[in-house]
């Protein structure tokens, strides 16, 4: 593979499209069906610039995502944490995906406790604010972090998609009352 070269393909769970791209060293991102080309553009030229897109699938094969994401949507409890990824963002950033990571299937933390679990308490509105830019939602599953009084909030597909892959997990006690602070 290509240092300079993003691959991309696109697969349909759901009723929904879901995007893959991956550089030389792994998942980079998972974009959702709103995402438009002008936002991928932006993500292109400031985290992969120079890099040229190509639609293939079969680094993700190779890689298993494909698989894990199939067993995710069909109930199943994949680890994704056995994927090669290439994580692009700050330091912080990266740690608190990472933390995601950690998340078991079918539970919920709340964002004060995940920032707790990275070892910085009172950082819940950074841990948001990174929770907005996760560049790989559902591999790290920042869809399992709700509000403090017990409701959805902000999720880059909207909250019904948040709240769809919650029930998936089998979550079906969080309030749907919560905001789109984060949506786009």
């Amino acid at each position: 593979m290509s240092q300079n070269t993003i691959y991309r393909h696109t697969l349909n769970f759901g009723g929904r499209t879901w995007t893959l791209w991956g550089g030389a060293d792994g998942l980079c991102r998972l974009s959702f069906q709103h995402d438009t080309e002008e936002t991928a553009k932006a993500w292109l030229d400031r985290y992969a610039p120079g890099s040229g897109v190509t639609d293939d699938k079969r680094p993700f094969e190779e890689w298993g995502a494909i698989r894990l994401l199939e067993d995710y949507f069909a109930g199943r409890q994949p680890d994704f944490r056995e994927l090669p990824f290439d994580v692009r963002g700050t330091e912080f950033q990266r740690e608190v995906w990472t933390a995601l990571g950690d998340i078991p299937y079918g539970a919920v933390i709340t964002y004060a406790e995940l920032a707790g679990r990275i070892g910085r308490p009172g950082a819940m509105r950074a841990v948001g604010a990174a929770n907005g830019r996760n560049p790989l939602p559902g591999f790290f599953p920042c869809h399992r972090v709700i509000g403090a009084n017990g409701t959805l909030t902000g999720y880059a597909g909207g909250l019904r998609l948040k709240q769809e892959l919650l029930e998936l997990e089998g979550i079906a006690h969080v309030a749907a009352a919560g905001h789109e602070r984060f949506a786009f």
